[in-house]
Formats: C-alpha cells, structure tokens, sequence
C-alpha cells in the first residue's frame, strides 16, 4: 500500500550508499516519498524496491553523474518543476586525498564540480520554490574538514569550506521565513568515500569513525531540534559556539580604517 504523506518528497544525492542510502531509509520510515539521485542506477534502483516495499512510500530514481553538466542541470530541472519537493539533501560529495602538486587535474575538478557546483547548482533549483510556498529544509553535508585542513586535503577543505560558508549565507537569507537550511558537519565516518579517497578505514583509528547510521540519526536530530549547525561527533557544543564568536570577533576586529600597529605603517 502507497503511503499518502503531507511530508511531501525527498530529493537525496549520492543516495546509492554511505550517508545518502541512510537518509532515504529513515526519512522513507518518517513517511517521506523519496527520489534518489546517484550514478550507481542498479544500485539506487535495488535501494528503491526495498525502501518502497518496507515502508509503503512512493520511490523514484535519478541517474545523474553530477560532474556532467547534462546531468546535473536533469536534477536541478526536477527539482525547479516538481512542486511536490519539500527536501533537499545535498549529500554527493567526492573526496580525493593527496597534496596539490599531486593531484591529478581530473581529480581536483570533480572535487569542485560535485562538491561546490552541483551543490549550489541544485540549491539554486529549490530554493526559490521553497521561498515560495515558504516551506521546505536544505540540508547540506560539509565536513569537520570545512574548518581544517590537513597537508592531504587542501582542495576538498577548499570544497567543503565553501559548503560551510555558502550555507550560514542561506541560513541568513533565509531568516525568519518556514524554510530551513541545516548544516551538517561529520568528522571521520565508515562510509565508502575513504577507500574511493585513497584512505582506507583499515588506516584510521576506530575510535575516531563514526558508523553511518549513527551520523544520520544525530544530523536529523539535529535538524528536528532547529540547529543551524549539526556537528554529530562533538560532545561539547560550547566548542562550536566559541569557534563562532571568535570568527565574528575576529571580524569586528577586521573593520577599521588603518594598518595594524604591529605593521609600523604610518
């Protein structure tokens, strides 16, 4: 039996494993019709018949490489036409671990084409609809490496810096009205993207990665409690809340109208 749900539809990229496939199972078990976007179509098909057939919700898929512009601008069509879209979950991401002078060309630009474009491609795509009939949540999914870096990951930091500051920009556009913008921020989680980043899970420390199921179901807690900002890991919240006053402070500080001191610039 279909469900009728007044939720309305759940649009997830990247939804063939990892993060993504967990975000369609609990928001399918929530009552929410799903279209899952990824480039693995056996895989996002197979994933929809057991979500549809476990929890009675309407499943659609999308085979989309969001480095293809073709493809990319498909999604971004749904997601501008089909008013039955309350949910986005920016969750594609691709990760390729290695210093710069390193890094295939090949690599760094799919980094950017998925991680920055299609991202903002699609937000682009649904926000206006959901500014509209004011409703609807974007959630993006950034990285504890959006406010660090480490000497392998400085294009995705670059990437998932920009996700971090392109969403607290929407959240501020977006105030006061019935949309919501949730950024999710998951330190080192098990999910496929390592092997693909030339990182095995094997080299990590166990105590450090979090299962996928657990990031999900603390993010969409986050979400269900109206934080802006969901780290899943971070026991202490007082941390990011420093980490947020110190940026403001820092740019209070920035405004005014001559050198610092320490420059002797007169």
């Amino acid at each position: 039996m279909t469900i009728t749900t007044t939720l309305g539809t759940a649009l997830i990229t990247g939804a063939s494993s990892g993060l993504g496939a967990i975000y369609a199972d609990r928001l399918a078990a929530r009552g929410y019709h799903l279209i899952l976007v990824a480039r693995r179509i056996e895989r996002l098909d197979a994933l929809a018949a057991t979500l549809a057939g476990k929890y009675g919700v309407e499943v659609r898929t999308i085979g989309a490489d969001l480095s293809l512009p073709a493809d990319l601008q498909r999604v971004a069509e749904e997601l501008s036409s089909n008013a039955g879209i309350t949910m986005l979950v920016n969750n594609a991401g691709v990760s390729t671990m290695g210093q710069v002078a390193t890094t295939s060309r090949q690599a760094i630009a799919a980094m950017d084409a998925v991680n920055v474009t299609a991202l903002t491609t699609l937000t682009y795509a649904a926000l206006p609809a959901f500014l509209q009939r004011d409703r609807g949540a974007i959630v993006n999914i950034g990285s504890v490496l959006s406010f660090h870096v480490l000497p392998t990951s400085t294009v995705y930091s670059g990437t998932k810096g920009y996700v971090m500051n392109f969403t607290r920009g929407l959240q501020q556009e977006v105030a006061g009205t019935g949309v919501t913008v949730q950024l999710v921020l998951p330190a080192s989680t098990a999910t496929e993207i390592w092997e693909l980043s030339g990182v095995p899970l094997t080299q990590l420390d166990p105590a450090t990665v979090m299962a996928a199921e657990d990031c999900v179901d603390a993010a969409l807690a986050g979400l269900d409690q109206g934080e802006l900002v969901t780290l899943p890991s971070v026991e202490d919240q007082a941390l990011w809340e420093q980490f947020d006053a110190a940026r403001l402070a820092l740019f209070a500080g920035a405004m005014r109208c001559k050198p610092a001191s320490r420059y002797g610039v007169k």
